[in-house]
C-alpha cells in the first residue's frame, strides 16, 4: 500500500501544480485584457459631459462612504480592544444611552440629507442635453429630450439580437424609411449634442458606451432616450450590450466613432449613396428574376 501511495503522489502533485497554473493564467490574461483597469473604481468618463458629472457625482459618495467606513470600523476596533474580555472582570450592563443614540441617528439623516442634495444638482445636467458646440452641427427637432435651443441630431438606436443598428434622422418611426444607416459602429460629429432614440425589435437590449455616459434598456414597443456630446474628433469609444439578451449576447458590441463635422456630412452622403445603389442593385436583380419566370 504504501508503494502505491508514493507512486501516486508525484501525479497529485503534478495535478495541484497544472491547476494552480491554469489559475494563474486565467487571472493574468483577465487582468491584462485591454479594459480590465478601465473605470477600475469610478465609472468611466471623458467622452461627453453627462458622463463627467455621473463619474463626479460617484466620486462624492465614494469619499463620503469612506469616511463612514472608516469611523464605524475605527470605532469597532476600539472598543475591541479598549474593552476585551479579561480573567477577572464582569462586563458593566448598559441599557441604552440616548443622547448615543440620538447623535447616530441625527448624523445619518445629515449624510442622506447630503448625498440627496447633491444627487439632484447634478441630476439637470446628467439627464437634460446642452446645446451643441460652436463647431458642433445644428440640427433642428423637436422631439424629446431637447436641448434648450432646441438643435440636436437624432439618431435612432435598433437593438436586435445580436446587433445595433443606427439610422440617422429625425424621426425614428415609420418615417424612419429611406434614411442613411449603418450597423455596429455609430458615426457622430464633434461638439454636437446627440440624442439617441433607442428601440428594440425583438428582446430588451441595453446599450451602454461607458465614457458616454449611464447605459440605457431597448424594450420592444416602447422608446427610450439618452444623449451624449463627444468633445473630439478622431476617437472611438467602445462599449457593447449590457442586458442578457440570449447565447450571442457577448458578440453584441458596439462603437462611437467621432469624426468633424465636415467628416459627418461627407460621410453621410457616401453612405445614402452606397443605400440608394445597393438597392438599385436589388431592384434590377428581383426585375430580372420576375421575368426569367423564378419569382
Amino acid at each position: 500500500m504504501s508503494r502505491i501511495r508514493a507512486a501516486l503522489r508525484p501525479e497529485s502533485s503534478f495535478r495541484r501544480r497544472l491547476v494552480a497554473a491554469l489559475l494563474l493564467a486565467t487571472i493574468v490574461s483577465l487582468v491584462s485584457a485591454s479594459g480590465a483597469f478601465a473605470g477600475l473604481i469610478t465609472p468611466e468618463s471623458g467622452g461627453s459631459p453627462n458622463a463627467d458629472q455621473i463619474h463626479s457625482l460617484y466620486k462624492i459618495v465614494l469619499y463620503i462612504a469612506i469616511v463612514v467606513f472608516v469611523v464605524v470600523e475605527g470605532a469597532l476596533l476600539y472598543s475591541i480592544v479598549k474593552f476585551r474580555a479579561k480573567r477577572g472582570r464582569v462586563a458593566a450592563q448598559i441599557h441604552g444611552n440616548t443622547r448615543l443614540e440620538i447623535t447616530w441617528t441625527v448624523g445619518a439623516a445629515l449624510i442622506l440629507v447630503v448625498l440627496a442634495a447633491v444627487t439632484f444638482s447634478k441630476l439637470g445636467s446628467i439627464q437634460n442635453p446642452p446645446n451643441s458646440g460652436p463647431n458642433g452641427l445644428q440640427f433642428a427637432s423637436t422631439s424629446t429630450p431637447t436641448p434648450p435651443n432646441g438643435k440636436k441630431l437624432t439618431i435612432c438606436v435598433t437593438g436586435r439580437q445580436y446587433i445595433w443598428r443606427y439610422t440617422y434622422g429625425a424621426s425614428c418611426d415609420s418615417n424612419a424609411f429611406g434614411l442613411p444607416y449603418s450597423y455596429q459602429q455609430m458615426v457622430v460629429p464633434a461638439d454636437t449634442t446627440v440624442v439617441l432614440d433607442l428601440q428594440s425589435t425583438d428582446v430588451i437590449h441595453s446599450w451602454w458606451i461607458p465614457k458616454l455616459g449611464g447605459k440605457f434598456d431597448a424594450f420592444p414597443g416602447y422608446h427610450n432616450y439618452t444623449w451624449f456630446k463627444a468633445p473630439e474628433a478622431g476617437v472611438v469609444y467602445r462599449g457593447q450590450c449590457a442586458e442578457l439578451c440570449g447565447r450571442n449576447h457577448a458578440d453584441m458590441t458596439a462603437q462611437v466613432r467621432v469624426v468633424t463635422p465636415d467628416q459627418y456630412l461627407t460621410w453621410l452622403a457616401d453612405q445614402r449613396a452606397a443605400i440608394a445603389a445597393a438597392n438599385r442593385q436589388a431592384l434590377q436583380l428581383h426585375q430580372q428574376l420576375a421575368s426569367d419566370g423564378i419569382l
